[in-house]
């Protein structure tokens, strides 16, 4: 199974894996908050200095091609393309068959925009 959640909210046993996908870990949170930091699931620091000044769908699309590998520089990839993340995206889904995976962000629980509901919903299509 996999869920999403606040790094802030608290911590259950139902969590299963807690993977920290954040660029930053950020200031002040306890190591023990998280199982896994995989910066690599966050945004990057370019979109994320975007987050404020374009639109959610426009935004979206953003991450969605960073976490894929889609963009113009896999042309440097001719043989394996993934310049993003398909190949984590593949073990997370695979572990979520196995066990509870919960995606942990800092963003609030009751934020609607978050990329964190954008990488589930990454992993759990058929796209990785």
């Amino acid at each position: 199974m996999l869920k999403t959640k606040s790094i802030h909210s608290p911590i259950e046993k139902v969590d299963g894996l807690r993977i920290l996908v954040a660029r930053y870990r950020g200031h002040r949170v306890p190591k023990n908050r998280y199982d896994v930091w995989m910066a690599s699931l966050g945004p990057s620091e370019r979109l994320l200095k975007t987050v404020h000044d374009i639109d959610w769908r426009e935004w979206s699309k953003n991450y969605r091609q960073q976490m894929l590998g889609e963009g113009a520089h896999e042309k440097e990839n001719p043989v394996i393309r993934n310049a993003g993340q398909k190949f984590t995206l593949r073990l997370i889904k695979h572990l979520a068959k196995r066990e509870t995976v919960t995606l942990l962000c800092h963003c609030a629980e009751d934020t609607k925009q978050c990329h964190r509901f954008l990488l589930r919903d990454l992993i759990e299509s058929s796209k990785v």
